[in-house]
């Protein structure tokens, strides 16, 4: 029967595993990344994600509450100045966990676990959306539109560059036929002189 796992104890008596997991948050809130094994990034989410939210409403009650859990006035000081200013406008999920494969001694499931709002490569790389089209369309049909656009513009340009050639030909013919005009009517002048 599963009585009493109500969550993870991590292998530990209740004294050690608070002691792990305000370290384990403190760290987080200092270094905003910080890689562990799966599990203990598992019960570290639920752990900080309350005391991040707390940190929202800077009051010396929440900044008492927060350092009970934490017990690193250092920690404390950072959540209230910088990460409570970027998560002001979030409504929750701060933390995000990636897997990382096995860890070579033991083979335990590694996974790194950062703050959502400090990741500034994934900042970085985001973009400002642009709105949805109406309709939804498969990559096939989206080939097949643009070979159909691709093969319509070189129609064009095919066909624009047979008319200059044409108006070329017209136009060097006209000026033969002026030219041998001209000759002949050179001719016919000097020959009545």
């Amino acid at each position: 029967m599963r009585h009493n796992k109500n969550y993870n104890h991590l292998s530990r008596q209740s004294g050690h595993r608070k002691a792990l997991l305000a370290n384990m948050a403190a760290s987080l809130i200092m270094h905003k990344r910080i890689e562990t094994t799966l599990a203990k990034a598992k019960a570290l989410r639920t752990y900080v994600e309350p005391l991040i939210t707390k940190s929202k409403y800077d009051t010396t009650h929440s900044r008492r509450t927060v350092f009970s859990y934490l017990k690193n006035k250092y920690a404390v000081s950072e959540l209230f100045r910088s990460v409570a200013p970027k998560i002001a406008d979030r409504p929750g999920g701060y933390t995000r966990i990636l897997k990382l494969g096995f860890r070579l001694g033991d083979a335990a499931d590694m996974a790194m676990i950062e703050l959502v709002d400090f990741n500034a490569a994934a900042l970085a790389g985001q973009t400002k959306k642009e709105a949805k089209k109406t309709t939804r369309r498969s990559r096939a049909r989206k080939a097949a539109d643009a070979t159909i656009v691709e093969e319509t513009v070189t129609k064009k340009q095919v066909a624009e560059t047979e008319e200059k050639e044409i108006t070329e030909i017209k136009e060097t013919k006209d000026t033969k036929e002026n030219t041998v005009a001209d000759v002949e009517n050179n001719t016919a002048i000097n020959a009545a002189e």
